[in-house]
């Protein structure tokens, strides 16, 4: 087999193929186009706390707004937190939490369930916003937890992937599990 036919070796793109360094890549010669990307999340909450947030009744207040607003800033700030994103200009950030109730009570008759976490984030750029969205879905369940934590720390995050993303070099992208059913403890 010639070197023309070899199939190439996929290869970390942050990674320096010679010194095995981390490198911020150069999308210098790329074009800008307009690039999109969906993430998704998720956080399983006991009854108690699950109640509360139904009804609005946490003592740190709204806390599905909180979380919103927490998720599209975090999503803003995304090129702070991760060392080798690219600062982008993002033109577009919505974060959407909805709440899904368990079909069974506990012990004291409260019903657990979960928050689903959308993160959708737009830009018109010469790279992806894919760790945007997974940063503003991932932030937006942390504050959840952080504002329940007092009425029960036994909540669990899960389920944090990239759904859809377009733009870019390699088009479309969809998860393989797409539509397919979230199981309720977010794993």
């Amino acid at each position: 087999m010639t070197s023309a036919t070899k199939k190439q070796e996929p290869q970390l793109t942050h990674t320096d193929p010679d010194t095995g360094k981390a490198s911020m890549v150069s999308v210098t010669d790329k074009l800008p186009t307009h690039r999109t990307a969906l993430a998704v999340s998720s956080i399983w909450l006991p009854g108690v706390a699950f109640d509360l947030l139904k009804r609005n009744g946490h003592k740190k207040g709204d806390v599905l707004t909180v979380a919103q607003i927490a998720g599209i800033q975090a999503a803003k700030q995304t090129s702070s937190l991760i060392p080798l994103c690219h600062p982008l200009l993002l033109t577009h950030v919505s974060v959407d939490l909805k709440l899904v109730e368990d079909d069974v009570a506990d012990d004291g008759g409260l019903k657990s369930g979960r928050v689903e976490i959308q993160s959708k984030v737009a830009c018109m750029g010469n790279t992806g916003v894919e760790m945007e969205a997974l940063t503003g879905a991932t932030v937006a369940a942390l504050t959840v937890f952080d504002m329940c934590k007092a009425v029960g720390k036994d909540m669990v995050i899960g389920e944090i992937k990239v759904m859809e993303k377009t733009g870019g070099k390699s088009g479309m992208y969809r998860h393989k599990q797409e539509g397919a059913e979230r199981k309720s403890h977010g794993i």
